[in-house]
């Protein structure tokens, strides 16, 4: 239906834009999506009367007929269409070229499409965006309108609700609202500049990461940012990874890259001395910052950059651990995700490629994917099987988190490789005094640490729990003859770790307690002459509760209990 719906909107739009060019209009998960080439900037205006038009369209009942035509015929149709035609002479010798028509718009398509506009049911245009043909900067900026398609008109309405509360929820609007951090394209897009509030949160986050990896038996090391181009060689990065690599540097003579994964150098950390059996597994993590090349036009805030921290480990173990590792990894995914307030997630298992290239032995696979469907389905954890969507070194599985509007997020990866032990002889001594070699797991539990934050923002719509927020307290003074006592309510609060702040401005009170609402603050601590006598502050809280006055130690438990419980 939404498929057909693209089709209706083309339709409108050559109706009142004759000489426009048309790219491409799949339909998406939740909607469709149209790119044309038109002599001017759509308008809002245009949205309207393109969206009259479409409700012609379906009120005329026309039917979507099938066609296969010659490639003769193809070009001859389409000889007004530049991106048509290019589609047209990429399609294979053997291709079976089709269009669809309705009414007397006829369009290149594969289909499958609803037998009539009538059964288009209840469509809306939602916004215009660029897009360059083909994903690519190098080729024409179109302009794509997207809408989408509901079987009621109640389920759009739902589904429109939805979505106004997805962009009041928008990352990067409440990251630039609420002081977390910025991005300045004019010195490079897709690069993250942390302010104090958000760098505080990041903090947080990795200061937990850190702690419960030490706790679960990982080694946190660091890696360099940057490797000559012979580390890259041997990986095999340079064969299949480059153009996600940015330009070599010179240095002496050699080449040097910044790095797009920390996996080569968390190898050379494990070979740095001969390795026994008894030394595995062997757990090494990093909070290491990659880099890697993406277009321009697929940018996206936090969730799609170009410099971002990966919570990586590499876990080397013995063909008996494997298992036992695995399991463990899942575990700690699922106690990660809770902790930071996710409590469901879907499961992915990717299989090998029957027909493709692969590295290690089928034996290995095959051992490889019965470990990951076991713990999946031991855990009692929803999953779909991606039938031959594994890479080339090895299967894996990946989880995505659902947040508070129902969305997937895709967040831990944990992936077997046979590709990086082969390429770097990787191998430990066994109890039989000849060399074996290890299993390799990459494991991120979180993704990358800015595509995480993003998600968190809007899964908590920025208002944080307590033991993340950048501001856990502020206290209002309501005159200035109360700051001293603010200031000193603060510091007994800062003494115990809590992370306060003193509004101190000239602003009326309530003018203040609404500032700390709008920076999501989750304890306001208002103290005037009666808060002073009896060594007290007046409680409320960002969702309006008055609690009244209360002892500043009592406060202090209440906002420890808040953290402790992670609300």
């Amino acid at each position: 239906m939404r498929h057909s719906a693209a089709h209706v909107m083309a339709d409108a739009v050559l109706q009142l834009f004759p000489d426009a060019k048309l790219g491409i209009g799949p339909s998406t998960d939740d909607g469709f999506y149209y790119d044309f080439e038109v002599s001017r900037a759509f308008t809002p205006e245009d949205l309207e009367a393109i969206e009259e038009r479409i409700s012609e369209t379906i009120a005329g009942d026309l039917p979507f007929v099938y066609e296969e035509i010659s490639l003769a015929d193809a070009k001859a149709m389409f000889s007004d269409q530049t991106y048509k035609l290019e589609i047209i002479d990429e399609l294979p010798p053997d291709e079976v070229i089709s269009v669809y028509r309705h009414g007397d718009f006829v369009d290149l398509c594969r289909g499958p499409h609803v037998d009539s506009t009538a059964q288009i049911s209840a469509c809306k245009l939602l916004n215009i965006a660029g897009a360059y043909w083909r994903g690519d900067e190098k080729r024409p900026m179109l302009q794509r309108i997207y809408g989408t398609a509901f079987e009621s008109g109640e389920a759009l309405d739902e589904y429109l609700e939805r979505l106004e509360e997805a962009q009041r929820r928008d990352h990067r609007r409440l990251a630039r609202e609420l002081d977390l951090l910025s991005f300045h394209e004019e010195y490079g897009p897709g690069l993250v500049y942390w302010h104090p509030k958000g760098g505080r949160v990041r903090s947080i986050i990795e200061d937990f990461w850190r702690r419960e990896h030490y706790r679960a038996g990982y080694d946190l090391v660091y890696s360099p940012h940057v490797g000559k181009s012979t580390i890259w060689e041997t990986s095999g990065h340079l064969d299949f990874y480059a153009e996600n690599m940015y330009s070599p540097m010179d240095v002496d003579g050699q080449d040097y890259y910044v790095k797009p994964m920390n996996c080569p150098f968390h190898v050379q950390i494990y070979k740095s001395s001969l390795r026994s059996y008894r030394e595995l597994p062997m757990r090494l993590g990093e909070l290491g910052t990659v880099y890697r090349y993406e277009r321009s036009g697929v940018l996206h805030g936090l969730l799609r950059v170009r410099g971002f921290t990966q919570d990586d480990a590499h876990i080397f173990c013995r063909p008996g651990q494997v298992a036992d590792e695995i399991g463990r990894c899942v575990d700690f995914m699922q106690f990660f995700l809770r902790s930071f307030g996710f409590q469901d997630f879907h499961v992915y298992l990717s299989t090998r490629n029957e027909g493709g290239k692969f590295a290690g032995s089928l034996e290995d696979w095959d051992m490889a994917t019965g470990t990951l469907r076991d713990v999946i389905q031991s855990r009692g954890l929803p999953y779909d099987v991606d039938e031959g969507g594994a890479v080339f070194y090895g299967p894996k599985i990946d989880v995505k988190m659902v947040d508070a509007l129902g969305r997937e997020w895709q967040c831990t990866t944990i992936q077997f490789d046979f590709n990086l032990p082969e390429r770097f002889d990787v191998t430990y001594i066994g109890e039989d005094g000849n060399e074996h070699r290890p299993y390799m797991v990459h494991r991120a539990l979180l993704g990358s640490i800015e595509r995480f934050f993003g998600v968190l923002i809007e899964h908590y719509a920025g208002a944080f729990p307590t033991w993340l927020a950048p501001v856990q307290a502020v206290v209002i003074p309501i005159a200035d003859r109360h700051l001293d006592f603010a200031q000193a309510v603060s510091d007994r609060l800062r003494e115990s770790d809590i992370r306060v702040d003193v509004d101190g401005r000239s602003e009326r009170m309530n003018a203040k307690i609404r500032h700390a609402q709008l920076n999501k603050v989750p304890f306001m601590l208002v103290v005037g002459d009666k808060e002073i006598d009896s060594d007290s502050v007046s409680v409320r809280l960002r969702d309006g509760q008055d609690l009244g006055p209360k002892p500043v130690s009592e406060v202090m438990g209440l906002i420890q209990e808040a953290v402790d419980s992670r609300v």
